[in-house]
């Protein structure tokens, strides 16, 4: 099962017939074909297919024709995740006159992916189905400044709370930034100077034994759906911290930019020789909105908020805000009216953009980080 996330998380290009060329090119001859990575994008499709799908299934000749895939092909690729135990039968299609065909649908629970979110001062563990449902939760107090073993020791102990002896695929590891999602390392979190360098990623699989993904927590919950293909969406997270996330439009992926270090929002000034910020300048978006929500005035953090959010708008052609965390999930009212009166008022062209609140949390996107991969979404 680790090789078929590892091939999921491969990519390859379709040629001109809809099938897929692992060359990279529309068809033609010279070069191999990597045939494991064919294999690993051909079975994603069609697991991406059966997981939207639900329940009722489809039959193999609706995968056939929605993949560009022969029905020989799909056949193979049907017969492989059913031993996988990931696919299993689900009835048959109402007769046209033939033999009625067996239709196929996903085991939800057939694996599963645990979703951690190592906030500055509480965990957050789920355990998600391949249907992405949220089957298990739990939260505990989190002291991020007790140092990196303090926290794998917590983030070791939320896996087996919420997952148990259960078939795992993988964990996804929501942290605050910046890092390097590619190796897992930490950077120089603002505050926290002893986590700067520490491989999170190789620790935490060593000691789970699993894949493990690990991203910034604006990552993660941008990476949790609600964005369009063809929508450049900002998420904004108040918590602790004040952070965004971006999908672009198009490829649908997150941003992250080449030094990872995409998504820094709340350490744009807005007031020159304002409060000092804990990331070493002064009048950062952050520190003006916290100032302002631990003060309870949430309508004058809300429009901090908004300025913000409107330099990123302005900035990127952003089509759509998502507001998130738990400061938001706690007046989520005053937010969206603050956020979208502030973007209202400083539209440029085409009015204001969207503004809404997240479908889910940051560690269900931990979750989605692992899943993503298996059906083919996500690097």
């Amino acid at each position: 099962m680790v090789l078929l996330w590892q091939q999921c998380c491969l990519s390859a290009r379709r040629g001109d017939n809809g099938q897929v060329d692992s060359r990279g090119g529309r068809g033609g001859t010279g070069g191999g074909v990597n045939l494991p990575v064919l294999r690993g994008h051909n079975d994603a499709l069609v697991l991406d297919l059966l997981r939207g799908a639900g329940p009722a299934g489809l039959g193999r000749g609706d995968l056939a024709a929605r993949t560009g895939l022969t029905p020989q092909a799909v056949s193979k690729i049907a017969a492989r995740l059913r031993d996988e135990g990931l696919v299993a039968d689900a009835g048959r299609e109402a007769s046209t006159g033939g033999k009625p065909r067996t239709l196929l649908r996903l085991v939800p629970e057939a694996r599963y992916a645990v979703g951690l979110h190592l906030d500055r001062d509480e965990l957050t563990a789920v355990r998600v189905d391949l249907a992405g449902r949220v089957v298990a939760d739990g939260r505990v107090p989190l002291d991020f400044g007790a140092g990196p073993e303090a926290v794998v020791e917590e983030a070791v102990r939320a896996v087996a709370r919420v997952c148990g002896d259960r078939p795992l695929l993988g964990v996804g590891v929501a942290a605050p930034g910046p890092l390097d999602w590619r190796t897992g390392v930490l950077g120089r979190v603002t505050g926290f100077p002893e986590w700067e360098g520490f491989p999170l990623r190789e620790v935490l699989e060593g000691r789970l034994g699993v894949p493990v993904r690990v991203d910034k927590d604006t990552n993660a919950g941008v990476a949790f759906g609600g964005a369009a293909s063809g929508e450049t969406v900002a998420y904004v997270h108040v918590g602790t911290g004040l952070g965004a996330g971006l999908r672009l439009a198009g490829s649908g992926e997150v941003y992250r930019g080449r030094r990872s270090a995409a998504g820094e929002f709340g350490h744009q000034v807005l007031q020159l020789d304002g409060p000092a910020c804990r990331c070493g300048g002064r009048g950062c978006a952050e520190v003006l909105c916290l100032d302002a929500v631990a003060g309870g005035r949430l309508e004058e953090a809300a429009r901090i908020v908004g300025e913000a959010a409107a330099n990123l708008v302005a900035l990127l052609d952003v089509d759509r805000v998502v507001l998130g965390g738990r400061v938001v999930a706690a007046a989520p009212g005053v937010f969206l009216a603050g956020v979208r009166e502030v973007l209202g008022a400083r539209a440029f062209v085409g009015g204001a953009v969207g503004v809404g609140l997240a479908e889910g949390g940051v560690a269900e996107g931990a979750a989605e980080l692992v899943l993503g991969p298996l059906f083919g979404r996500g690097e």
